[in-house]
Order: structure tokens, then sequence, then C-alpha cells
């Protein structure tokens, strides 16, 4: 498997389990993705080589071949949103889709949990297995450090610094950076780190990995995915609403919705750009109008 196969596979797991898209949806966004990926291959163009003018020739061969354009359209989309798929993961260091006009990615705001949603979800999960202390630990990190969830993966248990209190991440472009261990996140590792936790689940001494499946290897991307659905659906909460990138969503909103200082969260979440953090300003400003319009005397006169 090539690294360009690696990343159109992981586009479409990432559309199914963290977008919910349909079976039939998936596959219209892979056939237009294989047509272009045919008529880079025909050109010798790569994904690092590709440049914006190319994408308008292409779709251009598209109308001279007579496709409508609403499939012009749409495969505009699909194109955008795996190139937009790639940079985001740090697979690309920019997105030559960009300057492509039509077929915009549209921004949608992240729709994080509330508040009480979290200290609920977070609380059902029991203290009995392994498994259970395990799945408290992972829940609480994405949340409490609104680490990606390729990073999370990727935590050993050498980036842990107790005495500190800080957790070292790895993110796009094997930059690292320092996030804080608050209190409650510190103890529920080291529950799992204790006696009757991760020492429990079998090889765990052969790996460095912090968080291990059930045989003892290191958790996956679709293992956190599986693990969220499951406590969610145990919590009452629907299991499409939520993913590690929810968790993510809601620990920028709910800090900032607190007072946090933007350029704070910036650098928490490892944004490179703080355009990118001020989307979770929006979701907050959205939230603040929300609740004047349902509580305030005159909002609705």
């Amino acid at each position: 498997m090539t690294a360009t196969d690696r990343y159109l596979t992981e586009y479409i797991a990432w559309l199914s389990v963290e977008k919910g898209r349909s079976p039939a949806t998936i596959e219209a966004y892979r056939r237009d993705i294989d047509g272009f990926r045919r008529w880079m291959g025909k050109h010798k163009l790569t994904v690092n080589s590709v440049r914006d003018a190319r994408f308008e020739q292409y779709f251009n061969e598209l109308r001279s071949a007579g496709q409508a354009e609403s499939s012009i359209a749409r495969a505009m989309s699909s194109v955008r949103g795996w190139f937009g798929f790639m940079v985001d993961e740090g697979h690309l260091a920019s997105d030559p889709t960009a300057r492509l006009k039509g077929g915009h990615r549209g921004r949608t705001l992240p729709k994080p949990l509330g508040e009480e949603e979290v200290v609920a979800l977070l609380d059902s999960v029991p203290h009995e297995s392994p498994s259970d202390l395990r799945d408290r630990a992972l829940l609480e990190l994405l949340y409490d450090t609104g680490a990606r969830v390729s990073e999370a993966v990727g935590i050993d248990l050498s980036d842990l610094d107790f005495d500190e209190e800080l957790i070292m991440v790895t993110g796009k472009g094997s930059k690292q950076r320092l996030v804080p261990m608050g209190a409650t996140l510190r103890a529920v590792l080291e529950d799992y780190l204790g006696a009757g936790g991760r020492s429990e689940i079998p090889n765990s001494k052969k790996g460095t990995r912090l968080f291990l499946n059930a045989r003892g290897g290191p958790l996956t991307r679709q293992g956190i995915d599986l693990i969220i659905h499951k406590r969610a659906l145990s919590a009452g909460i629907e299991h499409s609403r939520i993913s590690a990138h929810v968790f993510r969503h809601s620990c920028a909103t709910h800090m900032l919705a607190h007072g946090a200082d933007i350029r704070v969260v910036q650098e928490l979440l490892g944004h490179a750009s703080i355009a990118t953090t001020q989307i979770y300003t929006a979701v907050s400003v959205t939230s603040l109008q929300r609740e004047y319009r349902n509580a305030h005397p005159r909002a609705l006169e």
C-alpha cells in the first residue's frame, strides 16, 4: 500500500466513523477521488507535487467530457475534502485546493457536548476492571487536554511527568508540545497505572504505549472510537454525536466559555494558526446567543 493509498483509507474511515457518512455517500467520495488519482497518475503527479492550476485543468476536462455541473461540484467537494484532511492530519504542509473556485468544504461549527454531559459520561465509567480504568483515563485525557486522537494513541509512558504534572504530546509534523495534567486527570492516570490497571493487561510489560488494547498491543484510532461509542451508549448519549474530535471541541469551547485566553487554547490544542482556534470562539458566541435568546426577557421582542 502506497502512502497515498493509506491517506485515502484513513479519510474514508474518518468519513465513516467520525462524520457518520452513509455507505452510498462514502462510495461516491471514493469514486470521485479515485478518478482524480487516476488523472494524477496519467500526468505523473503526486499529492505533494500537484498545484492549484492542475485542479482547474482536471475539472475543465470533466466539463469538456460532458459531465454535469452537479457531478463536477460534488467531485470538487470530494477532492477538496480529501486534501483538507491530509493537511489536517499533517500529511501535507499546505492545501493546494485552497484557491480552487467552487466545491468548498463547508465550515461547519463543531457541536460540543454540554459540560453536564461530559461529567455524566466520565462519571458513568465504573472502576471495576483494567479496561474500565483505561477507558476513564483515556476519556479524561481527551477532554482535559484536547489532544487529537492520533496524539492520544502515540503517548508513551515516558511522556508522563507526574512531578511537573505535564504530558508530552507529539502532534502534526512530529511537533511536540507540553500540555498540563490537571488534578482529575492525574488521579485517573495514577489509578490506571496502579495495581489492577494497566499491569493486568496481557503483555503490558512488553510495550511502552500508555493506552493498550485487551491483547496488550497499542490502542488504535479505531479502538478509541469503539471505546467512545461503547461508553456513550452506557451513559445514554447518542453515539453518533460523539467522537474523539468532539472531546477536543468540547475542551476548547468550555475553556473559552470560562474565560480562557484564545492564545492559551491555541497552544493547548497545538494549532499552528490562531484562525483555527477562532472557530471555537464562534461556537462560544453561538452558545451565548442561544442562552441570551432563551433567558433575556426582551431578547425576542
